[in-house]
């Protein structure tokens, strides 16, 4: 666990912690999420238990699909809106820009800072000053079959792309997919690509200008148009969302694809899909391009962020119940109420604390993988424009899964598409 800085365990202002006065009128926070039933439901214990120390703070919790996350944060903006909401970080430098969120508290920005590691303390700061605490970090590996692989006469996982081409060449030849890729849905197409490409040595964004017409940026889309071509990946098996699992995540429970690349939150969708089977995954650093020089993976994080439209009353009970959610006195042996929601979900916490509260549990064979390649990881860019950006990289994608354009059309497409927008998204 040296990946990590050591943690100051500075406490809260007593002013952020401080029960609210008995004698203060009951406030009603309510907290805007788009996890599934089971975890909301222990999000909800959390602050049940928040409200038995707090008696005047009520807290009710929504969820919606990933897809209405958004929108939804965008409509219920201003008073009357979610109280608190949980972010995905590239949402965060537009909804500054247009006065959504409000800005962390002194003591809080400086517990961010201090307690969690800077780039991902960073994820949670627009030009310098924090409006969130992080949560969550997701960081990509590649997961394999061992079975298939043992059929297929594979010795090892793939190390670089000529040994993940070969691994596919011969599961493709037992009858199985050779690498899943998803379709259709944002994330889950850019981000296995963002990877695979800074492991080519590569960045999608680099000081704020696309980067996408560079040789390896080329040579990750050919890797691409190449697995296409040869039968290897085949698009009408990797449909998925955040929210449903679809042909992508069934194939590879089923046994017809041999290699995924995914985010290490996919753990407990793979266990409920596999069960007993679940031990035969293998999990793999994503192997290294030709023009990389060491397996490298994108991270990105999640934060909960205040309304900037709640009343100052409001805002301060919410700041105060997001700090007590995500300290070390709300869990169990040292980590926070945050990080046991996020474990039961098989998800890495972020804070300093919460990894070494949970450093065995995230010692476990699928997810040693995930927590190594922290070292490594290249943040997702997080820039004005940037979910724009990102859907536009998936359209351009998809099409050359779908072999309606070539590897050089794609790079063309993507890098124009992509400067067009951020230069209008700075204006």
């Amino acid at each position: 666990m040296n990946i990590l800085p050591k943690l100051t365990f500075a406490a809260f202002a007593a002013t952020a912690l401080a029960p609210l006065s008995a004698n203060a009128q009951e406030l009603e926070l309510t907290y805007l999420s788009h996890w599934a039933p089971d975890t909301v439901a222990l999000l909800e214990q959390a602050a049940a238990t928040y409200s038995e120390e707090n008696p005047d703070i009520a807290i009710s919790v929504r969820a919606v699909p990933f897809g209405d996350l958004l929108t939804t944060i965008r409509s219920g903006g201003g008073s009357g809106g979610p109280t608190i909401a949980s972010i995905y970080d590239l949402w965060l430098p537009e909804l500054v820009r247009d006065e959504l969120v409000a800005p962390a508290p002194e003591s809080v920005a400086s517990e961010v800072t201090s307690a969690w590691p800077e780039g991902i303390a960073a994820a949670a700061a627009v030009d310098g000053r924090v409006y969130g605490i992080p949560n969550e970090i997701n960081v990509y590996a590649l997961n394999y079959n061992k079975s298939l692989f043992e059929a297929a006469g594979i010795d090892a996982p793939p190390a670089t792309w000529e040994q993940l081409t070969n691994a596919a060449a011969k599961l493709k030849q037992n009858g199985k997919q050779g690498l899943g890729l998803i379709n259709s849905w944002t994330a889950g197409v850019v981000h296995p690509f963002a990877s695979l490409l800074a492991s080519n040595g590569g960045t999608l964004i680099g000081d704020g200008v696309p980067k996408l017409d560079s040789n390896e940026a080329l040579e990750t889309f050919q890797l691409f148009e190449n697995l296409v071509q040869e039968g290897y990946t085949d698009p009408l098996m990797g449909t998925a969302d955040a929210n449903t699992t679809g042909p992508f995540l069934d194939n590879f429970v089923s046994g017809n694809t041999g290699m995924i690349i995914m985010a290490n939150w996919w753990e407990s969708a793979l266990k409920a899909g596999m069960g007993d089977g679940f031990d035969n995954i293998g999990t793999a650093p994503i192997p290294v391009g030709p023009s990389g020089d060491t397996a490298r993976s994108i991270s990105y994080s999640w934060l909960t962020v205040v309304n900037a439209g709640a009343d100052d009353a409001e805002q301060a009970a919410a700041w105060n119940f997001l700090s007590w959610l995500n300290g070390p006195e709300s869990g169990a042996n040292g980590a926070s109420a945050m990080a046991d929601i996020l474990q039961s979900m098989g998800i890495l916490p972020s804070r300093a604390s919460d990894v070494a509260a949970y450093e065995s549990a995230l010692g476990r064979p699928f997810l040693e993988g995930y927590v190594g390649a922290l070292e490594n990881a290249r943040a997702f860019p997080v820039v004005l424009g940037g979910q724009e950006f990102s859907e536009a990289l998936q359209q351009v994608i998809e099409q050359l899964e779908y072999g309606q354009i070539s590897a050089q059309e794609a790079q063309a497409n993507a890098q124009a598409d992509a400067a067009s927008i951020l230069e209008r998204a700075d204006r």
